[in-house]
């Protein structure tokens, strides 16, 4: 389970911020963060957070309310980290030249060279073995296989190719960051259906609007490394534009969501408030295209795809 555009997201200390004295009386801390912050924690965490909507939604939707068996969760939250941390530490290996020349990433362990890049691919590649192993034998080969899926496309599609060659890149490569909740669905059910599609769509439809207001915040960075995302190819002011479009299109996939009978009044009430939410602060930036304004898009956009979940899971778990 990987979101389109990872490296983007916040990330946990890196070694080199770690106290010298720490670092030096105990050098296996310091591989041992190194190691961490491949995964990149922050991210894994929103991703599992979707997988449980996907999880609880799917029990509700079967018949059997209340929450889905712990067992069940705790089996596909493991399998999602891992695979998600492995398709992360992948990324730091196929990107470690461009994250090498942007100051935002330039301290990552395979970019200053803590980690060397056939020990972060082979991380990667066992993470994803492991992943695929618990879930097959454990949820269900199709939750296995979307993970899967997920992961390769993520990092072959995204990364090795769109993210170098088109200002399209997170529009296309955000379907890998949408898959968690199918996932959670089909742990449940075995199946993929209409309601597990919308979850699908709302974090696709999320995931422009989100990473370009960052991509505004650190415009600079992606020149330096020749990525072409929309800042870097097209005007500020079309940018802006396109983020409100697409605020738009999110919103509405929100509430269409909500006329189904798969959701409860406590998400249509929570979509309605963070919608309303989400496109005054679009329409804010696309008025004033300050980077103070692109942050607070940026961060409350976080806050607004977590909130939407967790909404859906308590209306799923109580009915209401």
């Amino acid at each position: 389970m990987t979101p389109a555009e990872q490296n983007t997201m916040p990330e946990v200390v890196e070694t080199a911020d770690l106290p010298e004295e720490e670092t030096s009386s105990h050098p296996w801390l310091a591989v041992i963060n190194d190691y961490v912050t491949l995964t990149k924690p922050p991210i894994i965490l929103l991703l599992l957070v979707t997988a449980a909507g996907g999880m609880f939604l799917a029990q509700a939707h079967s018949g059997q309310g209340g929450a889905p068996s712990l067992l069940l969760m705790v089996l596909v939250w493991i399998g999602g980290a891992l695979a998600s941390g492995g398709a992360n530490a992948l990324n730091h290996h196929y990107d470690r030249d461009i994250d090498g020349v942007m100051q935002r990433t330039r301290r990552r362990p395979v970019a200053s060279n803590r980690i060397s890049p056939v020990k972060a691919l082979a991380f990667g590649v066992t993470l994803n073995v492991i992943a695929f192993a618990v879930l097959a034998l454990w949820v269900n080969l199709l939750a296995a296989g979307l993970t899967l899926a997920a992961t390769l496309f993520y990092v072959l599609v995204y990364t090795r190719w769109l993210k170098r060659t088109t200002p399209h890149n997170i529009v296309i490569g955000g379907a890998a960051g949408s898959i968690p909740p199918m996932v959670g669905w089909a742990a449940v059910t075995g199946t993929v259906e209409l309601p597990a599609v919308y979850l699908f769509a709302i974090i696709f439809f999320w995931t422009p609007p989100h990473f370009w207001a960052l991509a505004l915040l650190i415009q600079k960075d992606y020149e330096r490394a020749s990525v072409p995302m929309l800042p870097v190819v097209a005007s500020r002011n079309f940018t802006v534009s396109t983020i409100f479009l697409y605020s738009l299109v999110l919103v509405g996939v929100t509430l269409m969501f909500a006329l189904t009978d798969a959701v409860s009044w406590v998400y249509t009430v929570t979509a309605v408030v963070l919608g309303a939410i989400f496109t005054w602060m679009a329409w804010r930036l696309r008025q004033d295209e300050s980077a103070v304004n692109a942050k607070k898009l940026y961060l409350f956009s976080l806050l607004y795809l977590g909130l939407l979940y967790v909404a859906v899971m308590v209306g799923a778990a109580t009915g209401y």
